[in-house]
C-alpha cells in the first residue's frame, strides 16, 4: 500500500491572500463592466478550486489519509467560498456604512459544517441575517448562488434569520441537526455566536430525549431503504448500515447530549475510551477514502461501492492480489470489517450513554433513553443478571474468572430471549484474548456452543451477537478465516459469514416449522434427521473452504474435520459433517443441471448419499444453502426439482441395498406412469391416444390437471396447423409457465428460446418431452428482466409470447426485439472465461453438454442452434445461472438416436459452442470509462 503521507498547510494548496488579490486586481481591471468583472472572478476561483481538487486527488492516491482528503477538499472550499464573499461584498455590492439590518453572516452547514467534504458533495450553506431581508443582502445573496451554481457547485441554500432558525429548528429535526453542525465561514461574528447561543439554550436544552428518537428513526429507516445488513456486497458508504452516517449519528447525539465547541471535541468527552476514539478515526479515516476514491472515479458524487468500481478502488487504495485471494476481495473484505467495527461502536457507545440515560425496552441504541432505571432481576447463573428486559454481568471479572463465560452468555441470552446489554457487550469486546486453545476444547464450552448452534430459539440472532462480537470467528477459528469475506460475483448478496448464519437460522425455522408454506418436504423431514448436531455444524461449516487449497469443497471438508474433533465431537460424527460441508453442492448440482427423470441420473446421486439420513441432511441444507445466497434466488422451480430428485432417491432406498438404483427408478417411473395415465383417460377419454405416446418420465413431472392441460393443448396443436401454446402465472410462483406442443423438428427449441428472448423473456428452466408419434411438449419457466414472473403485470405480454411462440412452432420467422436491461449492465465488471464438458457417461441414452459462460438475452437460443447446427436433438435443458454466469446443461443425441461418441465431432462441437460463448463474451457491454474489468469468482 502507499506510504502514508504528512498533511499539508492549507495555504500550500490554495494561499487566500494571493487568491483575493487576484481577485481585487480582477475587479480594478474591469472597474465599470459588471459583466467582465464576474467573468474573471469566476474563472480565478474555477482555477483556485481545480487546484485544490487535483492536489487532493494526488495526494489521496500517493497515501494521504481519507480524513485528511475529506478537510483538505473542506478547506479549498472554504478559501474560494469565502473569497467570492468579500469580492461579492466589497468590488461589487459594498455597503460602506452597512445598517443593521444589512449585517450578514455565511454559516456551513450540514456535512459542510463539519468540515469534511467529498470531491462532489454538495454544499449546504445558511445566510444568516438579524432582521428580515434588505435589498442589500437579497443582492449579495444572488449574486453569490449564481457564482457558485457556475462554479460547479450544488448548493443547498437557506437565508433565515436567528428567530426563523429557532422556530424552525424546534419543528424540524433535519433543520436542528444541520445548525448543530453549523460553522461560521465568514461574515458578522457576533450574528454567528448569537445563533450558537440561542440554538442550545433555547432548542438543545431538555430535548436531548426528542432528539435521540429522532435521529434513530432517521437511521432506521435509512438502513431500510439502503439494506439492512451491513453485508451487503455492494454497499452504499455513506447510507448503508456501518457506512459514514452511522458514525456521523453517534457524533450528533454525543454532541447534541454534550454542547462542544468543535466536532473533533467530541472525541475528548468521557464518553469514548482511547480505544473507541482509535476506532471511530480508524472507520472515519478509511471510509473517508474509499467515499473520495468513488466521487473521484465516477466524476460524481457516486455513493455505492457498486461491483464495477470495486476493482478500481482496490487498486488505487493499494491491494493487490495475494495468493489466490484477488485484490478486490481482500479490499471489500477490509470494508466489511470496518463495517462490522462501527456497529460495535454503536454497541460501546450505547452502553456509556445509557449510564446517563436508562429505558426499560431493548431498542438497540434507542434503549438509553430516558424512562426511569432499568429493573435488575438475578438469574440462577453465577455472574449474570436481567438488566431491563436485557443480559448483563456483574463486571468483567466474570470473564477473567472463567472465560467459557464468554460462550455461556449468549446461550442463557438465546434460553431466555434476552437482548445483550451493551455493557455485557463492550466487556466481551475487550476480553476476546481470553478465548484461547484451552477454552476451545473446554467440555463445557463446546457443550454450550453445541446447545447454543443445534437446539437455540432463535440460532441466527444469537449467532450474528457472537459473530458481531467477534467471539464466534475466535471460538471457531475456521469460521473466522471466513468472517467479513466477499465473493466478487453478482449470485452473492451477502458476505460469507452473514450468508451461512442466514442459512442457520433458515434450518432453525425449519425444524420449529415456520416454513412449511415454502418449503414443505425439508420441514416436513426434520423430525426424521437422527442428527441435529451434524446438520448445524455442517451448515455452519460448509463455506469455510472458500479459498483454500484444493477447491472450495475439498478444503471445506479438511476445516470441517478440524473444527469438529477440537469440539470434541464423536469421530462418525465428524465424518459426516465432513462429508456434508464437502457435498453441500451435489444435490443442487444433479437437480439443476441434470434431467432428474433420467434414472442414470437417480441412480449415480444415490450411489453418492448411499442412506436416508444423508439425503435428508443433503435437501434441508441444499435448501437453505440456496436460499440464504440472497432475495430472488430460491424460487419454485428449484424447489419442484429437488423434490423430485429426493422422491426419486428415497424410493431407491427403499427398495433395499441388493436392488440396481437405475432399474428400480425405471420401475417405479413405470408404476407411476401407468397409475397417471388410468387417471388422464378416465377424466378424459380423447387423450388415450396422448396418454399411450408420451414417455413414463412425463408423468412423473406433472399434476393431474397438467396432465389433462396438456393433452388438451396437443389436440389443439393438431386442429390449428400444427403447434399450440399456453401460459399462465401460478399463485406464489416466481415464473411464468409456458407449454408448447408442436411437431418435433432439429431446431425447435432453438426457435422457441429466440422467440422467448425477443419479447424480454428470461428461461429460468425447461423441460422437454417428444411423444413415440413425434410431438414435442416443451415446458418453459420464464421471467422478465426485473426477475417477476413474465405477465403478471400485463397478462396481455403473456398472450403475446403465447402467439409468437404458435409460430415459432410452426416454423415461421420471429422478429427480434433488441433489450437490453439494467442488469445486463451490471455484469460488465466481470471477466468471465467460457467453459464447454460434454459427458457420455452422466446418462445411458444421450451425451450431456455443459455450457457455461456470460448470461445474456438470447444465449439460450444461439447454445440450441448451434447443437442444432451440430446434428443433435435436445432431449432436455437444465438451465441454472449464477449471477453475471449461464449454466446450460443439455441433454443430446444424434439423428440416429443415440449419443456422440466420434471425437472429432465431439472437438467439433466444443470449438462451436465456445466460439458462441466467446462471441457472447466479446460483445458483453462495456464497463465505465477507464474501468477495468476483474475475474469472477466461481465460488458458491
Amino acid at each position: 500500500m502507499p506510504r502514508r503521507l504528512r498533511p499539508t498547510p492549507l495555504e500550500h494548496v490554495v494561499d487566500g491572500h494571493a487568491l483575493r488579490a487576484r481577485l481585487s486586481a480582477a475587479a480594478l481591471d474591469a472597474i465599470g463592466d459588471e459583466a467582465a468583472q464576474r467573468a474573471r472572478a469566476i474563472e480565478i476561483l474555477k482555477q483556485a478550486l481545480f487546484r485544490g481538487r487535483m492536489i487532493a486527488k494526488e495526494r489521496l492516491e500517493n497515501g494521504a489519509s481519507g480524513v485528511e482528503t475529506a478537510r483538505l477538499l473542506s478547506g479549498v472550499t472554504d478559501e474560494v467560498i469565502t473569497a467570492l464573499y468579500d469580492f461579492t461584498t466589497v468590488h461589487v455590492f459594498r455597503a460602506r456604512n452597512p445598517t443593521e439590518g444589512e449585517r450578514l453572516a455565511l454559516l456551513a452547514v450540514g456535512g459542510y459544517g463539519r468540515a469534511t467534504l467529498a470531491p462532489f458533495s454538495d454544499i449546504d450553506l445558511l445566510f444568516l441575517r438579524p432582521y428580515k431581508q434588505t435589498p442589500h443582502v437579497e443582492s449579495v445573496i444572488e449574486y453569490m448562488l449564481y457564482a457558485l451554481w457556475d462554479l460547479g457547485f450544488k448548493v443547498g441554500h437557506a437565508s433565515r434569520t436567528i428567530e426563523e432558525c429557532v422556530r424552525l429548528s424546534k419543528e424540524d429535526f433535519t433543520i436542528r441537526t444541520s445548525i448543530l453542525e453549523a460553522r461560521r465561514l465568514t461574515g458578522d461574528e457576533r450574528l454567528a455566536a448569537d445563533l450558537k447561543r440561542r440554538f442550545r439554550d433555547e432548542v438543545m436544552k431538555g430535548t436531548g430525549q426528542q432528539f435521540v428518537a429522532a435521529k434513530l428513526k432517521e437511521r432506521d429507516d435509512r438502513q431500510a431503504r439502503a439494506g439492512a445488513s451491513r453485508y451487503m456486497v455492494e454497499p452504499n458508504v455513506k447510507e448503508g448500515k456501518g457506512g459514514l452516517r452511522d458514525l456521523h449519528t453517534l457524533v450528533w447525539i454525543a454532541e447534541y447530549l454534550h454542547p462542544v465547541d468543535k466536532p473533533e471535541d467530541v472525541f475528548k468527552l468521557e464518553l469514548f475510551s482511547s480505544r473507541e476514539t482509535k476506532a471511530f478515526i480508524r472507520a472515519f479515516d478509511f471510509l473517508h477514502a474509499v467515499r473520495a476514491h468513488l466521487h473521484f472515479t465516477t466524476g460524481r458524487p457516486e455513493e455505492r461501492l457498486t461491483f464495477d468500481l470495486q476493482p478500481e478502488i482496490a487498486r488505487r487504495m493499494g491491494y493487490g492480489d495475494r495468493g489466490d485471494a484477488p485484490a478486490v476481495e481482500r479490499f471489500m473484505r477490509r470494508y466489511f470489517l470496518i463495517a462490522k467495527e462501527v456497529g460495535a461502536l454503536t454497541r460501546a457507545f450505547s452502553a456509556k450513554l445509557e449510564a446517563e440515560h436508562f429505558k426499560n425496552e431493548p431498542k438497540g441504541i434507542s434503549r438509553f433513553l430516558p424512562g426511569g432505571k432499568p429493573k435488575r432481576k438475578a438469574l440462577d447463573a453465577p455472574g449474570f443478571y436481567e438488566d431491563g428486559g436485557r443480559l448483563n454481568i456483574e463486571g468483567p471479572e466474570v470473564f477473567e474468572r472463567d472465560p467459557v463465560n464468554l460462550i455461556r452468555l449468549f446461550k442463557i441470552a438465546d434460553e431466555r430471549d434476552l437482548d445483550l446489554h451493551p455493557d455485557a457487550f463492550t466487556a466481551v469486546t475487550r476480553n476476546l484474548g481470553l478465548i484461547t486453545s484451552k477454552v476451545r476444547r473446554d467440555p463445557h464450552a463446546t457443550q454450550a456452543f453445541l446447545d447454543l448452534l443445534a437446539r437455540g430459539k432463535r440460532s441466527y440472532r444469537t449467532l450474528t451477537l457472537m459473530n458481531d462480537a467477534g467471539v464466534l470467528g475466535r471460538f471457531i477459528p475456521e469460521f473466522g478465516r471466513v468472517v467479513a469475506q466477499m465473493q466478487f460475483n453478482m449470485y452473492h448478496s451477502y458476505t460469507v459469514d452473514e450468508h451461512t448464519l442466514r442459512a442457520v437460522g433458515l434450518i432453525g425455522d425449519m425444524a420449529a416449522g415456520r416454513l412449511s408454506e415454502d418449503h414443505p418436504l425439508a420441514v416436513s423431514i426434520m423430525p426424521l434427521i437422527e442428527d441435529r448436531e451434524a446438520l448445524f455444524l455442517a451448515m455452519l461449516l460448509h463455506d469455510t473452504g472458500k479459498g483454500g487449497v484444493g477447491g472450495q469443497e475439498k478444503a471445506g471438508a479438511r476445516s470441517a474435520r478440524s473444527a469438529c474433533e477440537r469440539l470434541g465431537v464423536e469421530r462418525s460424527k465428524v465424518e459426516l459433517v465432513a462429508w456434508l460441508v464437502e457435498n453441500h453442492l451435489v444435490m443442487s448440482d444433479f437437480a439443476q443441471k441434470r434431467d432428474v427423470s433420467d434414472p442414470g441420473t437417480v441412480a449415480a446421486f444415490a450411489r453418492i448419499v448411499e442412506n436416508p439420513e444423508r439425503l435428508r441432511l443433503l435437501l434441508v441444507i441444499t435448501v437453505a444453502d440456496i436460499r440464504a445466497v440472497g432475495p430472488g434466488v430460491w424460487n419454485g422451480w428449484k424447489g419442484q426439482l429437488l423434490r423430485e430428485l429426493y422422491n426419486a432417491t428415497e424410493a431407491v432406498f427403499r427398495g433395499g441395498r441388493g436392488s440396481d438404483a437405475a432399474i428400480h427408478v425405471q420401475r417405479h417411473q413405470e408404476a407411476a406412469a401407468a397409475g397417471a395415465r388410468e387417471t388422464l383417460v378416465a377424466a378424459d377419454p380423447a387423450a388415450k391416444g396422448w396418454a399411450a405416446a408420451m414417455e413414463d418420465a412425463y408423468f412423473g413431472a406433472f399434476g393431474s390437471q397438467d396432465l389433462l392441460d396438456h393433452a388438451a393443448l396437443a389436440r389443439r396443436a393438431a386442429i390449428q396447423g400444427g403447434a399450440a401454446a399456453e401460459g399462465r402465472v401460478a399463485s406464489g410462483s416466481n415464473a411464468a409457465e409456458v407449454v408448447v406442443a408442436a411437431k418435433d423438428r432439429r431446431g425447435l427449441f432453438a426457435d422457441l428460446a429466440l422467440a422467448i428472448s425477443s419479447l424480454g423473456g428470461n428461461v429460468v428452466g425447461a423441460r422437454v418431452f417428444t411423444s413415440r408419434q413425434g410431438q414435442a411438449l416443451d415446458v418453459f419457466y420464464v421471467q422478465d428482466v426485473t426477475g417477476a414472473p413474465l405477465g403478471c403485470e400485463n397478462p396481455r405480454a403473456l398472450r403475446r409470447l403465447a402467439d409468437a411462440l404458435e409460430a415459432a412452432g410452426r416454423g415461421e420467422g420471429v422478429s427480434v426485439e433488441s433489450r437490453r436491461g439494467a442488469e445486463l449492465a451490471r455484469t460488465a465488471a466481470f471477466a468471465i472465461a467460457p467453459t464447454v464438458v460434454v459427458d457420455n457417461e452422466a446418462s445411458n441414452e444421450a451425451t450431456v453438454v455443459e455450457a457455461s459462460g456470460r448470461d445474456r438475452p438470447g444465449l439460450l437460443q444461439a447454445l440450441a442452434r448451434t447443437l442444432a447446427d451440430n446434428g443433435l436433438s435436445i432431449q432436455s435443458a437444465h438451465i441454472d445461472g449464477y449471477g453475471e454466469r449461464a449454466v446450460d446443461a443439455f441433454y443430446v443425441q444424434t439423428a440416429e438416436g443415440g449419443k456422440l461418441g466420434d471425437s472429432r465431432k465431439i472437438s467439433t462441437l466444443k470449438a462451436d459452442l465456445l466460439a458462441a460463448l466467446e462471441q457472447n463474451e466479446a460483445g458483453a457491454p462495456s464497463t465505465r470509462p477507464g474501468l477495468k474489468r476483474a475475474r469472477a469468482s466461481v465460488a458458491r
